[in-house]
Order: structure tokens, then sequence, then C-alpha cells
């Protein structure tokens, strides 16, 4: 079973594309990292991303032994290498195939994706300005797709068939 990890800065279509990619693939389970680390007042700091990090893993192990379960999409702002690792590891730990994509896009259409967002609490101008000096950092990692001109599908068909071939390269 492929668990597919989306990562990118906010903003970007994460969870847009992971919810399309559940949505149209039956009997993929959708998990959102943010439900995993829910406090209020938000407090992103190592100890509550360690516990979130466990929580993601935690749910993933469920959803492996889910029979209906054939596919994980897993969507969050991972910006510490260590936290993707951990990820990783735990992920690869269960016996499960990690494939993990950063999305990305053009400074313009971040905007215009951030104006059009009116349901996340988090579309402030402090925040846009924040995703976007995140941008560079964002662009380093490794399998990025610039996501500025593609449709939401044909974003989420091209993660999808990635990671089908992904899946296919490590059992062959």
């Amino acid at each position: 079973m492929n668990v597919i990890i989306i990562n990118g800065p906010m903003g970007v279509g994460k969870t847009t594309v992971g919810k399309y990619i559940a949505d149209h693939h039956p009997g993929t389970a959708f998990i959102d990292g943010d439900w995993c680390l829910d406090l209020h007042p938000f407090v992103g700091n190592q100890e509550t991303k360690v516990m979130a990090v466990d929580n993601i893993l935690h749910m993933i192990g469920n959803y492996k032994n889910c029979s209906v379960c054939r596919m994980i999409v897993l969507v969050w702002l991972m910006d510490e290498k260590w936290v993707c690792q951990r990820i990783i590891d735990g992920i690869c730990s269960l016996h499960l195939e990690p494939v993990s994509v950063t999305l990305l896009c053009g400074e313009e259409q971040l905007i215009q994706r951030w104006r059009v967002d009116k349901t996340c609490e988090w579309r402030t101008d402090q925040w846009l300005e924040i995703s976007l000096k995140s941008l560079p950092h964002f662009s380093k990692l490794e399998n990025c797709m610039d996501t500025s001109y593609l449709s939401i599908s044909e974003t989420a068909e091209r993660i999808v068939q990635h990671s089908f071939h992904t899946g296919k390269e490590k059992t062959s």
C-alpha cells in the first residue's frame, strides 16, 4: 500500500489536491496533519510536532489494518527535515511505501490561491508573507512539482501516477 505524502508551503493546494485524490480513488484514506496538531492557541514547537508525528503514524497504522483502505494520502506542511524523516521512517517501519511530493507554485499563483480561499482561518496577510518567504526553502526539497499552471485534477493525477510508478519500481 502506498502512502502519498504531500508537502509544501501554506496555500499551495495540499489539502485541495489531497482531498481530490481521496474523492476520486475509492479506498483512499485522507489525513490532514493539521488535525493531529490542533491546539488552541496553536503551538508549533518540538514537543507538539513530535506528538503530531506520533498521531499521524498511529492513524496510518490503523488505516493499514483496515480491509477497505487501499491508499493513504497525508497532507501537511513539513518545513523541518527531521519531521519528514520521522514520518518516512515510521511509514517504512509499518512496511508501507512512502511516496513524497512537494507542491510549489509561483508567487503570483500563491497570492491568487490565497485570496480565493475564504474558508481557512490562516489566510491572513501576515501568514501570506510567511508563506511567500518559505517558497525558496520548499523549492530545495526533493520531488518538487510546480503546480503554477496545473489544475487540481492534473496535479492529483500526476501525483497518483508517480505513486503507482514508484511503487512498481520498488517491488520489481
